[in-house]
């Protein structure tokens, strides 16, 4: 009888369960996915990261995060490059701040560049 064997393998098993409890949005499961780059315009660490879960919360699919080329931005800007200015709301909704503004650009291959200016607050 392999008992140690055993109690591993119901330890194991229990912890990969997770908790089943929290459900998270899967970008494009409640029609087509917001695609979204987030930039950090505000100069401080971290504030990209921040601001992609939060998106991803959302269910947003935020396809690149990083730092900007420029920074000290004052105030985040949310920037429509493909679809109508909707899209843009409903990422500032998830942020819960920014202005919308509309620049369609389908070279770059997303739904909103987000910039993170120094009004985000992490």
């Amino acid at each position: 009888m392999k008992i140690p064997g055993l109690v591993f393998v119901v330890v194991l098993a229990a912890g990969c369960g997770g908790d089943s409890s929290q459900t998270r949005p899967i970008p494009g499961d409640r029609g087509p996915a917001i695609t979204v780059e987030v930039l950090n315009a505000n100069g401080r660490g971290g504030d990209a990261r921040i601001g992609t879960q939060r998106l991803r919360r959302a269910g947003m699919d935020v396809v690149y995060f990083g730092n900007a080329s420029e920074s000290g931005l004052d105030s985040t800007r949310i920037i429509v490059r493909r679809g109508a200015e909707k899209v843009g709301e409903r990422v500032r909704a998830a942020l819960g701040q920014g202005r919308v503004e509309v620049q369609l650009d389908s070279a770059k291959l997303l739904d909103v560049s987000v910039l993170l200016g120094l009004d985000f607050h992490p």
